[in-house]
């Protein structure tokens, strides 16, 4: 189901449900419908927010995480919460992090799912094949365990951002940022309670990386979907709106 845009000054975005605010990140090729599952599982009981991560509109020299954390700030001011419950996906999981880090005041509490900080494996770290249809469907059924959830939609979608040399040229950028803000030594800070959910089968971001961020964030709990790769919110909705709702419903 298309959920409706809204788009305020330069935010474009999802607003669906009343209640606590929920805050939705994306990843690098990622997009508001990734978390479609979550916003229609949610949205009896929470306000779901879901921005547009400017990835690929952002001019070149401002392209990394500390742009985007600068939208993130502006989204939530604009939106005018005080305080909300962070979810991030892999790059949206890294913003998310150094976001919380900023400004644990505002954050009741962090979901970190497949994120980057640590480590990544991702075709984003170099520049992108262009024109190979093939080359960037093998690419994104790599985020699956099971390719047939990378949609001929979703894979057409990736193939057109990577078809414009300025939006290739941002994706590389910060993709680069993201593998210099290594986060190690700064995640003992966030005291937050914090749920990482992953795949088991994750290939960009392997389990290691998840027992490594439950080991230095000190109030984390760690749960694992089998059979589930990079994004378990589009791979495995029903476990990983499982292990949300659990986690949330004991915060209250």
């Amino acid at each position: 189901m298309a959920l409706p845009v809204k788009k305020v000054g330069n935010y474009s975005f999802i607003d669906e449900g009343n209640g606590e605010a929920l805050l939705l990140l994306h990843g690098l090729f990622g997009a508001l419908s990734n978390w479609n599952s979550v916003v229609e599982h949610f949205g009896n009981k929470y306000r779901i927010l879901v921005p547009l991560m400017p990835i690929y509109d952002m001019p070149l020299r401002k392209a990394g995480l500390d742009e985007l954390l600068r939208y993130v700030e502006g989204f939530v001011s604009t939106m005018g919460i005080d305080q909300f419950h962070l979810v991030g996906n892999s790059l949206g999981g890294h913003v998310g992090l150094i976001y919380a880090l900023h400004h644990q005041q505002k954050v009741k509490s962090l979901t970190l799912t497949g994120s980057s900080g640590l480590f990544e494996n991702s075709m984003g770290g170099s520049f992108p094949k262009r024109g190979s249809y093939e080359y960037i469907k093998e690419r994104v059924e790599y985020t699956f365990y099971d390719p047939k959830v990378a949609t001929k939609e979703y894979v057409d979608e990736v193939f057109n951002i990577t078809k414009s040399i300025s939006k290739c040229m941002n994706i590389v950028a910060i993709a680069k940022s993201a593998q210099r803000q290594n986060l190690a030594q700064e995640l003992p800070n966030i005291k937050i309670p914090t749920l990482l959910i992953w795949g088991l089968n994750d290939t960009i971001t392997p389990p290691a990386v998840a027992h490594e961020f439950n080991k230095l964030i000190p109030n984390s709990t760690l749960r694992f979907i089998d059979k589930c790769c990079h994004a378990p919110m589009m791979e495995c909705p029903d476990a990983f709106n499982a292990h949300l709702g659990k986690f949330l419903n004991q915060l209250n």
